[in-house]
């Protein structure tokens, strides 16, 4: 599929709150989702913004970002702050740290995770060497500083897998089991890696050369597609500055982080399969709602998560009404 359809119709559902970089629906339907100041919140209702209810269920110190929720119903949390957590969703929202650190080193802008059936979780590290708060930086520094990550059930501390890659951002596990798809932003890929058999331990690309910057990933039934969040257009000026030298991207990305943001009013998602096949390409021109850094499915509608915005967004799925 290679012609994009509408994103519509987008519906805002503020939630008091800036910046809900994920967002994932939990078995009643609802989605929850982290916000700037540390909260984290379950938001129901989402047919009609008027009567949707936002709830805190739970905080954390620090800046929440990949979420992933576990069958007992605890929250995997990303902390961008330095931290993988586990947070009690019930009882009062107790957090546990898994991991804060690898081989001696401070965690550093923990991203993205997933979790296999058997409690071994998976998460990213997206750049070793700029903070959330300077990921355009790292963007157009092109650091290749990413990872990924593991943790077994039962370690103390996580083992790094991949490292060299370029924003290491979302995750997904595939259908079967027996790979990852890691979404590294910066290259504008998302690549497999494998969990089991010959492929095990080894990289490769599964999509490359996407029509934007690919952010969180999320999976509903292991039959369904990969959503994939493009947090961007593509931006022809950097594909170039990306192959300039390492001196020349540094002193770009510090102009680059005292420069003015904001996004591009072009937002999208993709839906790919295991084969890396696009089912669905949608897109939104001049759109209300910017920065799309996280997708998933709720109650027949797609749901939209921002870095930058205040809330939520509800469109409808494909094939929807």
């Amino acid at each position: 599929m290679d012609r994009p359809t509408a994103l519509v119709p987008v519906r805002h559902i503020s939630l008091g709150g800036h910046g809900p970089e994920d967002v994932v629906p939990d078995p009643r339907g609802r989605v929850l989702t982290g916000v700037a100041d540390g909260r984290i919140l379950r938001v129901d209702g989402l047919d009609d913004p008027c009567v949707a209810r936002v709830e805190e269920v739970a905080r954390i110190d620090g800046r929440p970002l990949g979420l992933e929720l576990l069958p007992d119903g605890d929250l995997l949390v990303c902390d961008a702050e330095g931290a993988l957590l586990r947070v009690g969703l019930a009882g009062g929202g107790r957090v546990d740290v898994l991991a804060d650190s690898v081989a001696g080193e401070r965690l550093r802008f923990c991203s993205n995770v997933v979790a296999l059936p058997d409690g071994t979780v998976y998460f990213t590290v997206s750049s070793r060497a700029h903070p959330l708060h300077d990921w355009m930086g790292d963007l157009v520094e092109h650091t290749g500083t990413g990872r990924l990550l593991r943790l077994a059930s039962g370690d103390a501390e996580p083992e790094v897998l991949l490292e060299g890659l370029q924003f290491a951002n979302g995750l997904a596990v595939s259908a079967d089991g027996t790979f990852l798809i890691v979404a590294e932003t910066g290259a504008r890929r998302l690549t497999r890696y494998g969990l089991t058999g010959p492929a095990a331990g080894q990289a490769e690309p599964l999509v490359e050369n996407l029509p934007g910057f690919p952010d969180n990933l999320w999976r509903g039934a292991p039959d369904g597609p990969v959503w994939v969040a493009l947090a961007g257009p593509r931006v022809p000026p950097l594909d170039l500055l990306h192959r300039a030298g390492p001196a020349v991207r540094h002193r770009a990305a510090r102009l680059a982080l005292r420069a003015p943001f904001r996004p591009s009013g072009t937002i999208g998602v993709l839906a790919v399969d295991d084969t890396g096949r696009t089912v669905h390409h949608l897109t939104r021109r001049r759109s209300g709602f910017r920065m799309v850094t996280s997708v998933c499915a709720a109650d027949g509608r797609l749901i939209l998560g921002s870095l930058w915005e205040p809330g939520i967004a509800v469109c409808a799925a494909p094939g929807a009404g």
